[in-house]
């Protein structure tokens, strides 16, 4: 499985930006997309997960202002992220896990949020 990661950027808070990840090779093996992000000096963490059925998971940070979405025709995971803050700031990384719990990470993408 291969993930390819898209939509960082520079924002100012309040703002909105939209990552992409986009999955190829056996995707069939795929049960669950994410989004990780890790800050300069920490450890990464969870964002969202999404499982093939839609259930969803998200850190209590980024509850209520980020969504994430999947589409599985497009084999493509979203990450709406409204009303970001400065504390958002970080290298957003795509998971995929797979069966017998492989699990695969894309390139990271930077997000930087502005006070």
């Amino acid at each position: 499985v291969q993930l390819q990661a898209s939509g960082g950027g520079l924002v100012q808070a309040g703002e909105s930006l939209r990552l992409s990840c986009a999955a190829s090779g056996s995707t069939f093996s795929i049960t669950r997309m994410g989004w990780y992000r890790q800050a300069p000096g920490k450890q990464r963490e969870l964002v969202a997960t999404i499982t093939n059925g839609g259930g969803t998971n998200y850190a209590d940070s980024v509850k209520g202002r980020f969504t994430i979405s999947r589409d599985n025709a497009k084999n493509t995971v979203y990450l709406q992220m409204n009303s970001l803050k400065p504390e958002d700031t970080a290298v957003y990384y795509c998971n995929a896990v797979a069966l017998y719990a492989n699990t695969y990470w894309g390139q990271g993408t930077l997000v930087t949020v502005s006070s």
